[in-house]
């Protein structure tokens, strides 16, 4: 195989309460990359549709990502990537992280698989070290392992894949400001209470293990972010009627996707995941703010060739 098409899947990273380490892929939303082989070595990325991006590999996400994996990989041509961008730069439901991801994914399948997820998750956390300044895995990783990913440590990196419960839904509301994932993080404490840490590992552990036993109440009752969404929520307008709203429509939970601006809200089923997302809508058309909106399953293969 010399040439290989893509889907890139956009993610959720932090899920409330894990901010850094958790993360989910979607289903309904994702980029398209196309990858092939070339006889001269190095990435060259020849197009990008749908989003105004650098064209210059080293300026680019999917760029370095790409060439970090061919520092360690023994091929000696490189490869030309196309890359059709259907998530917002700046959206909060890893734009950059889908490019990255799906550069190295793809690579990895034309090469026959030399190297290992966890590999690959590596490769592309120089990505997003370009993209944010910090190079993290929770976007990263759920686009490639699928579903929902536990980064139990960065030193050395050690990826969990969670069990996802078969009726769970994302609903996700994309309001037209951006907010730039470098910056939101200037704005973070460095240093937090012993009292908030404690009630912020507590939901850590129990979203975890509700996922495993699929408990849907203990997953509501656990996405709860006491730490970095009182004051990310602060560069969001209408997010305190987003929550409100949502979780009378009957969510499971909701918080901040990634750095935002987007919103998430977990659901159990479709149909009061669709509710959601109307009351999403609600809150948007009232302030005056353009939006896209996504109800979607949780995406369990991750990366996929189409």
């Amino acid at each position: 195989m010399n040439k290989i098409k893509v889907f890139c899947p956009a993610t959720i990273a932090n899920i409330s309460c894990g901010f850094d380490v958790l993360g989910l892929a979607l289903e309904a939303i994702g980029d398209e990359m196309i990858v092939q082989k070339t006889k001269e070595p190095g990435i060259r990325i020849s197009k990008i549709t749908g989003q105004s991006l650098p064209l210059e590999t080293a300026n680019n996400v999917a760029g370095v990502a790409g060439l970090a994996f061919l520092e360690q990989s023994n091929y000696t041509g490189g490869f030309e990537i196309e890359i059709h961008k259907k998530i917002k730069a700046g959206s909060g439901i890893g734009s950059s992280a889908a490019s990255a991801a799906g550069a190295v994914w793809a690579m990895n399948e034309l090469l026959d698989k030399p190297f290992s997820p966890i590999e690959l998750v590596k490769f592309a956390m120089q990505g997003e070290a370009l993209a944010s300044g910090v190079a993290h895995a929770d976007n990263v990783a759920p686009a490639i392992y699928g579903g929902f990913t536990l980064v139990r440590s960065y030193e050395p990196l050690d990826i969990i894949k969670i069990n996802t419960p078969p009726e769970l839904f994302a609903s996700v509301i994309h309001p037209q400001i951006e907010v730039k994932t470098s910056d939101s993080r200037k704005i973070l404490k460095t240093s937090i209470s012993l009292k908030d840490g404690i009630k912020q590992w507590g939901n850590v552990g129990g979203l975890v293990s509700g996922l495993f036993l699929e408990d849907y109440d203990l997953i509501g009752r656990s996405l709860v972010d006491h730490i970095i969404e009182p004051i990310r929520s602060m560069l969001i307008p209408g997010f305190g009627d987003v929550k409100s709203k949502t979780m009378k429509a009957g969510a499971l939970g909701t918080g901040i996707s990634g750095s935002g601006p987007s919103i998430f809200a977990l659901s159990r089923g479709k149909e009061t995941a669709e509710k959601v997302a109307e009351a999403m809508r609600n809150v948007y058309l009232n302030i005056g703010v353009d939006y896209d909106v996504y109800v979607s399953k949780i995406n369990t293969k991750g990366m996929h060739k189409i």
